[in-house]
């Protein structure tokens, strides 16, 4: 049986963290991490391992956690952010539930890392 993730244990209540929005199928978060002034995730609260594991039955959940982060980013009155997934070990992935990152608040550089 796989361990239990960080995010699973933010889902399930046992890790406290600054709420930014909930439903039914998701979360979204600020990042304790954060790589810029905002900084934070929308996680699926189906534990998926990334996202070369979703179906094409996920393409509605894909749709609504871009969607949420996205209303979340108008209700900060973002103008410009940068959405991030990274998908595996050697792309910075550290935590294997998937998660999208939004940031914002000084400019990004390209190409990042």
């Amino acid at each position: 049986m796989a361990s239990t993730t960080i995010f699973q244990k933010i889902i399930n209540g046992e890790i406290p963290c600054e709420k930014l929005y909930e439903d039914d199928l998701c979360l979204a978060f600020n990042d304790i991490s954060a790589q810029a002034p905002i900084h934070y995730l929308v996680i699926p609260k189906t534990p998926i391992p990334s996202l070369r594991e979703c179906k094409n039955l996920d393409k509605n959940l894909l749709g609504h956690l871009i969607l949420v982060g996205q209303k979340i980013a108008k209700e900060k009155k973002l103008s410009n952010w940068r959405t991030v997934i990274n998908t595996g070990a050697e792309s910075g992935q550290t935590v294997f539930h998937l998660h999208i990152h939004f940031l914002s608040g000084r400019a990004m550089l390209w190409p990042p890392g």
